[in-house]
């Protein structure tokens, strides 16, 4: 069936008959925001057997998409042009033709505010778009991370001005993205997806949705139980980083390598679990998410303590890695940070992708300008930086070339991102100094004075 198929009523009350149209793959599914989350989940349906159509209000990506083009790295070319041509799969910046699908899933930004409070702005617009084409049966389902409450106390409000009562006109639900971009080892369909619904025909209709999407479902008792799953998934990651990026900060005083220590302690077969120290914090989720928790807490007099202990740690690892840089630059050149050329290696948040949202190779660079270095990039998968909301001086900036010569005529090489398409046997042999935060040279079985860790 064509994405744009016509019309096809649906009221809350014929559930089964929806649940039908699941199982023979004649429900249609909409999704809005065409990002990270909601591209790969759009491929995902539509190879499922689910026509699909995509709202973005990016006129342009919804040009690219339609031409069957790809703007995300680890998403081939091929999978949205096939989803295309077969007409399972369009995109469009029209918001009326919500109205002929019957489930809308939400994949739009939730960053926080200037002041590190929660931005429900994209979420928020987004429900005010869609209230007006709500209509009888419709599945509203959010999969942006958020607090605990979200979807029951802002979004079913603004539906239900519109007269229509969630759990009798509409299902309302929410399931959290666990997008991991670049893993090879997982994908959105491999991934078990947690389900919370506003009442059980919600919960039943969001958990077949999934469950024809997905190897597993994990259905749970509420939204707000689904929304504190991520959290809580987020947030165990925020901790254990900032706990070994400050155990990093105390064994580098006595000598002792933090990545040779989890190493080995990682050969234990129970009771601990390796996470790795770096540069700071990067990507949508990780620096941002622990934050929208310990916002809500206050509503309750808690204060979450421990959680922004941890993010006041991955806050301060850029400001710590460039006090290194100064550190290395004068033991071993006798000179500071003004004045001085700096290549920093890798701008996205992570390796082998292009995402450069939160990075925190974008702090370096303004901490070593502060400082009075003239600080450039070399990044394989980011030829140039994009805008972004916290760095925006640095857009339009081009990653120079690697060649030997050009790595030559900087002071110091910095490590930020370790993709690994970069020679590190080479760059280390052309650098005069290497300051590696993501332990690449070890890895890359490379030992040379030349080379601190950070």
């Amino acid at each position: 069936m064509s994405a744009s198929a016509p019309p096809r009523p649906a009221t809350a009350s014929d559930l089964p008959a929806q649940l039908t149209l699941i199982a023979t793959k004649r429900y249609r599914v909409g999704i809005i925001g065409l990002g990270y989350v909601g591209i790969p989940l759009a491929l995902t349906a539509c190879k499922a057997g689910f026509p699909v159509v995509g709202f973005d209000i990016d006129a342009q990506r919804v040009a690219q998409i339609n031409r069957g083009e790809s703007f995300i790295k680890h998403i081939p070319t091929e999978a949205i042009s096939a989803a295309i041509k077969e007409e399972r799969f369009r995109a469009t910046t029209n918001f009326d033709e919500l109205r002929d699908v019957d489930a809308i899933i939400i994949a739009v930004p939730t960053p926080l505010t200037k002041h590190r409070e929660p931005d429900l702005s994209y979420v928020e617009n987004t429900a005010r778009t869609i209230a007006p084409r709500l209509r009888k049966g419709h599945l509203v389902v959010l999969e942006s991370t958020t607090w605990p409450g979200t979807t029951d106390e802002i979004m079913r409000p603004i539906f239900e001005q519109t007269g229509l009562k969630s759990g009798k006109d509409f299902y309302l639900a929410f399931s959290p993205e666990r997008e991991d971009p670049g893993n090879p080892d997982f994908g959105t369909s491999t991934i078990p997806k947690v389900v919370g619904g506003d009442g059980p025909d919600a919960l039943a209709l969001a958990n077949a949705v999934y469950g024809a999407l997905v190897v597993k479902t994990v259905p749970v008792s509420s939204s707000a139980t689904a929304e504190a799953v991520k959290l809580t998934e987020n947030i165990f990651r925020a901790v254990n980083i900032a706990l070994v990026n400050e155990l990093k900060v105390i064994y580098g005083k006595m000598g002792i390598d933090i990545w040779e220590v989890i190493d080995a302690a990682k050969t234990k077969p129970f009771g601990f679990m390796p996470f790795y120290p770096g540069p700071g914090l990067g990507g949508h989720c990780i620096p941002i998410d622990p934050f929208y928790l310990t916002w809500k807490a206050r509503e309750f007099d808690v204060t979450a303590r421990f959680i922004e202990l941890a993010g006041e740690i991955n806050t301060a690892m850029p400001h710590w890695v460039v006090d290194r840089v100064a550190e290395a630059l004068d033991r071993r050149q006798g000179r500071g940070l003004n004045g001085a050329r700096v290549l920093v290696m890798g701008i996205a948040y992570k390796k082998n992708i292009e995402d450069t949202r939160e990075s925190p190779a974008l702090k370096l660079i303004e901490l070593l300008e502060e400082r009075g270095a003239t600080a450039d990039y070399h990044d394989p998968y980011v030829p140039e930086l994009p805008r972004t909301r916290k760095h925006g001086s640095l857009a339009g900036r081009a990653s120079v070339p690697l060649t030997a010569e050009i790595v030559a005529r900087y002071d110091a090489v910095l490590i930020a991102t370790d993709h690994e398409a970069v020679d590190y046997p080479a760059l280390v042999e052309a650098a005069q100094l290497v300051i590696d935060t993501r332990n690449a040279c070890a890895r890359a079985g490379i030992t040379h004075s030349k080379i601190i860790k950070a």
